[in-house]
């Protein structure tokens, strides 16, 4: 007969290791649900020109991010689930956001405390809302700092485009530098007749 006698012991330490790991991944969903939600309002801010105040909320992002990552210390697993991932991304990219509009320069990867792949994506969409900072600041008859953000957005596709590992390595790093792509060339194309158009009346 087969002693199952040491299950007894054995399954609880299971369960107990399998609370621990289930309550570290609520933590750090619920911290990466408020991180994404900070940063897209850190973006919302930087559209609004309000720059202290997204650097508050990036702050609050910050701290929220380092709390969510000491909670998954020992669940390499979960911490490489994917929602972490999404987090940084779109906390990177509010960094970048910000920086990037106030003349500052873009952070690394060790800086923010991020993964790489999230740190290339969140740069990369980054592209996105500074192109509406250019837009926003074409209709309101501004060029001020336009074509050194078109510039900054050239530098980062062309570091992006120089990458070349599999999606799996990167979190789908080549469909984000093809939107760069994209709308790096209409920013361009937009500028240059808005910078036409203004020298044509003057």
């Amino acid at each position: 007969m087969s002693d199952t006698g040491p299950l007894e012991r054995i399954v609880p330490e299971i369960l107990e290791r399998f609370a621990a790991k289930n309550a570290a991944r609520e933590q750090a969903l619920a911290a990466s649900r408020v991180i994404i939600r900070i940063s897209a309002n850190a973006i919302r801010a930087v559209h609004r020109g309000e720059l202290d105040a997204a650097r508050r909320l990036i702050a609050e992002a910050r701290a929220t991010h380092e709390a969510a990552v000491r909670a998954l210390e020992g669940h390499a697993d979960i911490y490489h689930a994917g929602f972490l991932h999404d987090a940084q991304k779109e906390y990177a990219e509010a960094v970048t956001t910000l920086e990037l509009c106030s003349g500052g320069a873009i952070p690394g990867p060790a800086e923010l405390g991020v993964e790489d792949p999230a740190y290339l994506n969140g740069i990369g969409e980054a592209v996105g809302e500074l192109r509406r900072v250019i837009l926003d600041r074409l209709r309101a008859g501004s060029f001020e700092g336009c074509e050194a953000l078109l510039a900054a957005m050239d530098d980062i596709y062309g570091v992006l485009v120089t990458i070349d590992y599999p999606d799996a390595m990167t979190g789908g790093l080549r469909r984000t530098t093809d939107q760069v792509r994209g709308i790096l060339e209409k920013t361009r194309g937009d500028l240059t007749l808005a910078i036409v158009t203004r020298r044509a009346a003057e």
